[in-house]
């Protein structure tokens, strides 16, 4: 046998191993909360933006308002009555826009008996049709009405009575603005606001990314304290969780404390099975070896043979039994994978399968996986048996110690079927009837593999005979640097 130090190299993940990748499809409670953080930011964004233009518009429409109020003030201040019975501006408004046709600001005189008798240049050649009301004289009304150029008209309008000389004249006062100013400060405004409504989205979504992490921070806490249960650091769940966490993680903790009795009464289980066994099958190898001494040889061969094999069987039986009570929650296990080898390869090279062999080992100087070397040795030594029994000349051994242990075993036997491959590692398969075994061998090393969460892998060696790769999970404390 021949050791060859070697460098660690990754081990890739058993996802890509499998070639599942990510699956995209689970379910994610981080995902649904920043859907409602997205929808109630992009509902409050919105109802705060069409207040905010409502509140906008009412403000400018009531300034607008109070304006013409001031404006129609002015024009009654002015209106005046000559002797001669006429009726004329004693000085014209002030505002430019008066003197601009169509320029969206408008006054309009109506006489008694003519409509449009004096009226701003603005309205050039167009009379502002007004609502036929009765209105009190003094008292300012608004409307809205149709303007010269079609569009909306905001209007204020009052009646008063002047002193003439045929007794007193009623004339209807009326000064309006296009409501298309008030459309485009409206849109001006909507348009300075967008820069700061999309700042405050920013905010709050900073602020949701803020509450989601904390919020869920003690999730996230509770699986790496999972993790290092798994991983054999710990055995129970500690208390510095949120009170709204804390009846998970005390029935995390009570379900960890049922496994753990479980596997105590497996565990005695199966101890008291194999010494109620150990007791008969001695009582047949001693028949057999009296059946010997009495010279009926074959028979004490055949009856000997048959109690080794029910005590193999037994044995691994009880391994099964105690791998399916729960090893992967076991307090902190750890082996060393390379000294578990080279202990098999001395025992097989004194077995006449494994003496004839040339066993070529590559590891480093040690590696140590999370399991129990009980088991350790129970899943090698049943892989380097199946092994020894069908290679010809030569088994190769390689251990990587990487983020996994990863563990080939290659001998350059007759190899398996490729069709048949997938099925290695079934309970009970036996591929050549030829060759003593029960067929529980490789069954055996994928329970021992699976109770502790690695990966077992079969394929046709580069020689031609039969490869197996291991997957398990490294222990933390042989990791190498």
């Amino acid at each position: 046998m021949r050791f060859v130090p070697h460098h660690t190299l990754r081990v890739p993940e058993p996802d890509e191993l499998r070639g599942t990748g990510f699956n995209m499809t689970r379910r994610s409670l981080r995902a649904r909360l920043w859907i409602g953080a997205a929808l109630s930011i992009t509902l409050a964004l919105a109802v705060s933006g069409l207040g905010l233009l409502t509140l906008f518009e009412r403000h400018v429409e009531r300034r607008i308002g109070e304006e013409l109020r001031a404006q129609l003030n002015q024009l009654a201040a002015a209106v005046t009555i000559t002797q001669e019975g006429e009726i004329q501006l004693a000085r014209e408004p002030a505002d430019p826009r008066f003197e601009q046709p169509l320029s969206g600001l408008y006054w309009q005189i109506d006489g008694p008996a003519r409509q449009g008798l004096l009226r701003s240049r603005s309205l050039w050649d167009h009379l502002v049709e007004l609502t036929d009301d009765d209105l009190d004289p003094g008292s300012v009304h608004a409307h809205e009405v149709m303007g010269p150029d079609g569009g909306a008209l905001l209007v204020r309008e009052r009646r008063i009575r002047l002193q003439a000389t045929d007794g007193l004249a009623a004339l209807r006062l009326m000064v309006g603005v296009d409501r298309a100013e008030l459309i485009t400060a409206r849109d001006a405004f909507a348009a300075d606001m967008l820069p700061y409504l999309a700042l405050i989205g920013l905010v709050l979504a900073l602020a949701a990314f803020v509450q989601i992490q904390t919020g869920l921070a003690p999730l996230d806490a509770v699986r790496r304290g999972l993790g290092e249960i798994r991983a054999g650091g710990t055995r129970r769940l500690g208390e510095a969780y949120p009170d709204e966490v804390m009846p998970l993680v005390g029935e995390v903790n009570a379900l960890l404390e049922a496994r753990e009795q479980a596997i105590e009464r497996a565990r005695a289980w199966t101890a008291d099975l194999a010494h109620g066994l150990k007791t008969p099958l001695g009582a047949l190898v001693a028949d057999a070896q009296r059946l010997r001494e009495d010279g009926n040889a074959p028979l004490a061969d055949d009856l000997e043979h048959l109690a080794m094999g029910m005590r193999r069987r037994v044995e691994r039986e009880l391994v099964r039994a105690r791998l399916r009570s729960g090893a992967g929650v076991q307090p902190p296990a750890h082996a060393d994978v390379v000294e578990t080898i080279h202990r098999l390869l001395r025992t097989l090279q004194r077995t006449p399968e494994g003496a004839r062999l040339d066993w070529q080992l590559v590891a480093p100087a040690q590696a140590g996986a999370a399991v129990i070397a009980d088991d350790l040795l129970e899943l090698l030594g049943n892989l380097l048996e199946n092994a020894a029994k069908w290679a010809r000349n030569e088994v190769d051994i390689r251990v990587t110690a990487g983020d996994r242990i990863e563990i080939c075993i290659e001998d350059d036997g007759p190899g398996v079927p490729a069709e048949q491959t997938p099925r290695l590692g079934e309970r009970g398969l036996r591929l050549d009837e030829r060759r003593e075994g029960s067929g529980l061998g490789l069954a055996i090393a994928r329970d021992v593999v699976d109770a502790y969460g690695g990966a077992l892998d079969f394929e046709r060696a580069s020689k031609g005979g039969l490869s197996v790769r291991v997957w398990l999970p490294m222990d933390q404390r042989m990791s190498p640097g």
